[in-house]
């Protein structure tokens, strides 16, 4: 169902708005709306603008605990001791955030330098590492007068070709170093006069020179261990440092979590004046909160304020009088509950509408236990379905295993038990061989015949529904002449009535009678928008166009008489799956060996396992399908905005 709301409209001086919020609107739920949008009427309106001053320092809180908890702001718990953070000020918690941000940043300042040399130390290695084969030393190179010297790498093509062709031509030292699938590293010497003219030359064979800074050590590959060296230095100094930040945090950490959740809620509730608005009055200046709250909220809400002097709560009880439109905020029972996700997905019910959650729980749940009636798999899902959902809280765990209680009471009716039908007589019937005669038609499988009647009953609900929500809403031309109205209802009732008379052997109704049930509420769909025009007192009851009225109402009515026809049949699907559940099941058994006296049981287990998946998932979105086209197509509006309280914290 849904919950009655209040809209309230909350007043005091704009120095006490911080006081208010925490004080009362945190233990409440309040749907907050835009002040300026609501209270255009009132004069001297203006914006509530102040800047946060909890915003940084809530931040900063922020990253010092995701640097403690890996990263993730979700993994951050409650404070240990809930007083702390009760008897904890604001302003004490400012300091303690500010005060361990500042020596965190110390550190983290001194690991950025460290880590600006390590850096630069692993540039240096990766430079020198792919000439570690040249046993000279670098320094050495470096200081040649008379003879030039070139690091650098050439293609693996190029560098045959240069020495097959070129390198026994000119005066040139080439020593080759590591290469790799594309590259040959290599340092090449040439007297100081050819030096422009071998460049040159090695150049046009796509030689890439590095330049290398003088300040190795040794050979490369001396230089190269001693850079290791240093980068293990700087690596266990950043380490270092790694652990006096945590080390630090973790002296504070029931402080800090302390002061995040005070600066949290001291941040969130500073946001309201997003929302709120300002009035001046003399020399005063006042707030104004505006929002719904639910109607038992509200009374308690109310009498909180009677005691206080400075705050004042005005509630508007005439919703014609408010600019937006009451938010929706569900309250069903704890077993329907998780159907309230479907009832999301497809959209909330407007305020005053019915919710129809209650109704989708009890369908989805019937439906699906016809549609995979075993006892033992039911049982699976029902066990199954509640543990997950005591573990994980998921709504669809829930939803699986109220679906699994009806699937074990349709086992019990149909004799099926993880596939065996032998086991014990079905309370019921056996979906694949129960068969009746029927006339005009003849055999027909008898679960079929009752999907279709459930379907037609179903259907005259959902009628009744559309009859009621429209009368709610005061939409004369749905609630009577419509296709799914009181029009629709004569008209399906009747159609109901013929086919379950002609079946069961019994006379029909005279033919006047007949002709009265079926002609006359066709005629009222037919002319639903004349007559919706006469009773609401409308000038104009027929359209100027009459033409295309009569030709445009015929294709409607045709497309409704369709749509009966198509959706009744729509339910066929539900008896449909019963049988080849059945059926699917006898497969799993025969290839399990039953048949043969030796059964192999993990065949049968597994076979079991991938049925209840399979047609568990296929028999889940076959019935929502069901109920989103074929129930909540016919009275559903789902025009409803959710209701979001604002800010509410537990401390």
């Amino acid at each position: 169902m849904i919950e009655k709301m209040k809209f309230l409209s909350i007043t005091g001086h704009k120095g006490d708005i911080d006081r208010v919020v925490d004080q009362y609107l945190s233990k409440y739920e309040i749907h907050l709306e835009n002040a300026l949008s609501e209270l255009k009427t009132v004069t001297n309106l203006k914006p509530f603008t102040e800047n946060n001053p909890y915003k940084g320092q809530l931040q900063a809180a922020e990253e010092l605990l995701a640097s403690y908890w890996e990263g993730s702001l979700e993994k951050i718990p409650l404070p240990e001791d809930p007083k702390l953070s009760q008897d904890l000020s604001v302003e004490d918690a400012v300091q303690i955030v500010e005060g361990l941000d500042q020596e965190v940043q110390t550190l983290c300042a001194e690991k950025a330098e460290l880590q600006k040399g390590l850096d630069q130390l692993q540039v240096s290695k990766n430079q020198i590492q792919p000439f570690r084969d040249l046993n000279y030393s670098v320094s050495s190179i470096m200081q040649f007068k008379y003879v030039r010297f070139r690091f650098g790498r050439i293609p693996h093509e190029y560098y045959q070709k240069f020495m097959d062709y070129v390198y026994d031509t000119i005066d040139v030292v080439m020593h080759r170093c590591q290469d790799d699938e594309q590259y040959i590293w290599v340092v090449y010497f040439v007297p100081d006069i050819l030096a422009d003219k071998i460049d040159a030359i090695l150049a046009s064979l796509h030689f890439e020179r590095f330049f290398l800074p003088d300040e190795y050590e040794g050979t490369p590959t001396e230089a190269s261990l001693l850079l290791d060296g240093k980068i293990e230095a700087v690596q266990m100094q950043i380490q270092e440092i790694n652990q006096k930040i945590i080390a630090r945090i973790q002296s504070q950490k029931n402080k800090l979590l302390a002061a995040h959740q005070k600066l949290k809620r001291f941040s969130t509730n500073f946001d309201v004046r997003r929302l709120a608005a300002c009035t001046s009055h003399e020399n005063h200046t006042f707030y104004i909160l505006c929002g719904w709250m639910s109607e038992a909220d509200a009374s308690a809400f109310r009498a909180e304020l009677d005691n206080d002097p400075e705050t004042f709560c005005f509630v508007e009880d005439d919703h014609n009088n408010i600019t937006s439109t009451p938010p929706t905020k569900l309250k069903n029972f704890g077993i329907f509950k998780p159907f309230e996700m479907f009832i999301k997905m497809y959209g909330l019910p407007a305020y005053g509408e019915i919710d129809p959650t209650m109704l989708l729980g009890l369908t989805y749940s019937f439906l699906f236990g016809f549609m995979f009636g075993d006892a033992g798999q039911g049982l699976c899902l029902l066990f199954g379905g509640f543990f997950l959902y005591r573990a994980k809280k998921m709504n669809l765990a829930a939803i699986i295993s109220c679906c699994g209680f009806f699937s074990t009471i349709f086992g019990f009716l149909f004799g099926s038990v993880f596939g065996f039908e032998d086991v014990f007589k079905p309370l019921w019937l056996h979906p694949k061989e129960a068969m009746m005669q029927l006339p005009f038609i003849g055999n027909l499988n008898t679960v079929f015949v009752v999907a279709i009647a459930l379907g037609m009953g179903i259907v005259l609900v959902t009628m009744l529904l559309n009859v009621a929500n429209s009368l709610r809403f005061q939409d004369v031309e749905k609630a009577w002449f419509d296709t799914n109205g009181v029009a629709g209802i004569v008209f399906y009732a009747a159609m109901a009535a013929m086919v379950f008379l002609y079946m069961g052997g019994h006379p029909l109704p005279a033919a006047a009678i007949m002709a009265v049930m079926f002609l006359l509420p066709l005629l009222v769909i037919f002319f639903k928008e004349p007559l919706a025009a006469l009773v609401e007192k409308k000038a104009e009851a027929m359209p100027k166009e009459k033409g295309m009225f009569f030709v445009q109402g015929f294709f409607e009515l045709f497309e409704v008489l369709l749509s009966y026809f198509s959706n009744t049949l729509s339910f066929v699907r539900v008896g449909a799956f019963a049988v080849s559940h059945a059926a699917m099941m006898e497969v799993v058994l025969m290839l399990g060996g039953i048949e043969s006296g030796s059964p192999n049981w993990l065949v049968i287990i597994l076979g079991n396992l991938f049925v209840c998946g399979m047609e568990g998932l296929i028999v889940g979105i076959q019935v929502l399908r069901l109920e989103y086209y074929e129930l909540f197509s016919r009275f559903y509006r789902g025009t409803g905005r959710e209701f979001t309280p604002y800010g509410r914290t537990d401390s």
